[in-house]
């Protein structure tokens, strides 16, 4: 949390801290050293008299009238941050009056360098941050209980003398006298980093409760306006984002904003940071838990020397033509260790750099919530929200992952003859020399629906090797030979208009330019038994309206006209239902099968990619080509359910009507791809009933009349 507590501008410890316009903070002293006065402030000055008050008022030459031309020497604070030295004014120049100079000063961020214009009250226009100096004070407690509590590491006295330093590098604590004699500011000590002993966590602000907080945020005196002196904060304004005073409403700029209760916004702004701190911290459960784990990487790695003793053992074996060439194999082998070693190294590194920042934040985060000064929490409250979530978002996807596998993809083959050692190398499981590896298809994605099957698959975690594309093959159904039904990039594909009530078997394998790789485990698909199926908006004609999701249908034209449905059928047995909800002036609907490309504009049976039978109310007839055959007596109207059995394993096609056989088989020798198919006008309404279980017990057919 230190890091939170410390002035960008001197890298201390903050010491009366101000809030910018921009939400940051900065020191009062500071502040006052990166203040910069505008010409037009000077040309006041010159004609002005009196003295004011300089350190509060900023009374500041421009770096173009200072005496230093165009150029004036820069400072760097311990952060880096550039801040402009406080130039003094120029001989003989007259004081500013009190309430002209800071007119025309400004003050830029050194965190975001946003500029920030000073008022006629020059830095006391800022508001103080309250709050943030609460907690560096009690933080500058409990660090001095705890340097007081630490212990030199190396002294011969007894007790030991209390610590003055911690060694970051050696992680010893030393007394200052043990400090000059043992560890010196010179030679290979010359570049270790000295820091105040830490703070143990039962110290206050090392991380105890924080029962300080209260008992100071109860003894300080309530904030009063910084407009009007004599008014405390009621009030929080929306728009300006910063606690008013009843009188600010009344007289003031914020009359017309929209103004909210400052206890009610002051819990509102706590929740919310609450809530974004609760998305940190799980992260940083995350980061810590990742630690752990790339260390175990990182011991895995380090045991790789066994893989290099198996090589030696290879090596030694050989005859001593393998010698020279044994020294180059060890150097591939150690520079694969170095460079797993150096990734995990990396990456330990930088995410113990993220964890530090973001406990740091939320021990500070955790210091504001415990903080009951309402206008003080919602001074800071929107920035610190804003940094907490912009934390949150740098743990991206991927971020807790190794880069790295503790698996060394190195394989020597000792197998090749004499003539050939001087030729021996490494053969690499790594790209771009060998082939993909084996894809794992993805079972838990893997489905069927009526007559089409999706399937997906992913490769293997912690695979190097790159993938140009996938080739999915599938069998007929039968048990027949494979064959490929996609090539490409995508590892998800759906396979439509498959056989219903049939078995398939899947496959997928990887190819790049170096080959192709193995093929995948292969996974069983069953198809449905029955067709469930709507009619097809897509393919009906225009003057056809369908209703019910698509399983009514009814027409807006006196001619017929034909609507498909959405199922194809090339192999089985398949049955469905239509039923008459109205039939009105004796119509001839036709009922039946017809290829994708059927005329849609007249009766089905019209031309030759329909098959279908057409019914009045006394009589049927089945047609196809224009031909009329098999005239039978029965008829339909309203409430008449006509049934439709496609046998593609028999290649014929009969009609029911009212559960009894209407003729004959209406046409045999069929064969193809087939869709059910219906023709009607507006004295017609039929709705579809689909998934029916094929009829087993058939009523005797009505003879036709010939």
């Amino acid at each position: 949390m230190e890091e939170e507590l410390k002035c960008p501008v001197c890298g201390s410890l903050f010491r009366e801290p101000i809030i910018l316009p921009c939400s940051h903070n900065v020191c009062l002293p500071c502040a006052r050293t990166i203040a910069v006065q505008t010409p037009e402030s000077e040309q006041h000055l010159a004609a002005g008299g009196g003295g004011g008050d300089h350190a509060d008022k900023l009374s500041l030459h421009s770096e173009t009238d200072s005496g230093y031309g165009s150029y004036t020497p820069s400072l760097k604070s311990p952060n880096g941050v550039r801040v402009l030295p406080l130039v003094p004014a120029p001989p003989g120049a007259a004081a500013a009056p009190r309430g002209a100079g800071p007119a025309s000063s400004s003050l830029t961020c050194p965190q975001c360098h946003r500029s920030a214009s000073l008022d006629q009250r020059g830095l006391r226009g800022f508001q103080r941050n309250r709050l943030l100096e609460a907690i560096v004070q009690r933080y500058q407690q409990g660090r001095a209980a705890a340097a007081a509590a630490a212990k030199c590491q190396l002294c011969d006295r007894s007790p030991p003398e209390p610590a003055a330093v911690l060694c970051e590098q050696c992680e010893v604590l030393y007394c200052a006298a043990c400090q000059l004699r043992c560890h010196p500011a010179r030679g290979p000590f010359a570049k270790h980093r000295l820091a105040p002993p830490p703070a143990h966590p039962g110290a206050p602000g090392g991380g105890g409760d924080g029962g300080g907080g209260k008992g100071a945020g109860g003894g300080r005196k309530l904030p009063t306006c910084a407009e009007h002196d004599l008014e405390n904060y009621s009030m929080y304004c929306v728009s300006c984002r910063s606690p008013v005073c009843y009188q600010c409403l009344e007289e003031g700029k914020h009359s017309k904003h929209d103004v909210k209760a400052l206890g009610a916004m002051w819990k509102q702004h706590k929740a919310q940071l609450s809530q974004a701190l609760n998305g940190v911290s799980d992260k940083a459960k995350e980061a810590k838990e990742f630690l752990v784990q790339l260390k175990n990487l990182l011991q895995q790695i380090q045991n790789g020397l066994d893989y290099e003793a198996c090589l030696v053992a290879q090596c030694d074996a050989l005859v001593d033509a393998l010698t020279r060439q044994k020294a180059k194999l060890l150097t591939k082998v150690t520079k694969e260790r170095e460079h797993k070693l150096k990734i995990v190294w990396d990456q330990i590194n930088h995410c113990t750099l993220k964890l530090h920042q973001s406990t740091g934040l939320m021990e500070y985060c955790l210091e504001v919530i415990k903080e009951n000064d309402p206008s003080g929490f919602l001074q800071i409250s929107d920035a610190l929200i804003k940094r907490v979530q912009v934390s949150q978002e740098q743990w991206v996807k991927g971020a807790l992952e190794p880069k790295v596998s503790a698996e060394f993809d190195l394989t020597l083959d000792s197998e090749p003859l004499l003539q050939s050692i001087h030729q021996l190398d490494f053969i690499q499981m790594k790209f771009p020399v060998s082939v993909p590896p084996v894809p794992l298809l993805q079972l838990e994605k893997c489905c069927t629906r009526n007559n089409s099957v999706t399937l997906a698959w992913r490769m293997p975690p912690l695979s190097h090797n790159p993938v140009e594309g996938y080739i999915l093959e599938l069998d007929d159904g039968d048990g027949g030979q494979f064959r490929e039904v996609y090539v490409g990039k995508e590892t998800l594909c759906t396979i439509d208009g498959l056989h219903f009530n049939s078995t398939y078997n899947a496959r997928v394998k990887a190819f790049n330019s170096s080959g192709i790789g193995p093929y995948s485990k292969t996974v069983i698909l069953q198809t449905s038994d029955v067709a469930w199926f709507t009619f097809d908006p897509s393919s009906a004609h225009r003057d056809i309206v369908l209703s019910n999701d698509n399983q009514t249908a009814t027409c807006n034209s006196y001619d017929d006209r034909v609507v498909l449905g959405t199922a194809a059928f090339s192999k089985g047995v398949h049955y469905w239902e239509l039923h008459v909800d109205r039939y009105d002036n004796h119509p001839d609907p036709a009922f039946g099968i017809a290829r994708i490309n059927v005329v849609k504009d007249t009766m089905l049976g019209k031309d030759d990619k329909a098959w279908a039978m057409y019914v009045d109310n006394n009589r049927s007839w089945f047609m196809h080509c224009n031909s009329h055959t098999n005239r039978t007596e029965g008829g339909v109207s309203k409430g008449t359910t006509v049934g439709v059995l496609l046998d593609l394993n028999k290649h014929n096609l009969t009609f029911y009507i009212n559960g009894q056989q209407q003729g004959p088989p209406a046409f045999e020798n069929i064969e193809g791809v087939f869709m059910p198919a219906l023709s009607l006008n507006r004295n017609v309404q039929v709705t579809l009933h689909t998934g029916l279980e094929v009829p087993q017990s058939v009523k005797q057919p009505k003879l036709p009349n010939n």
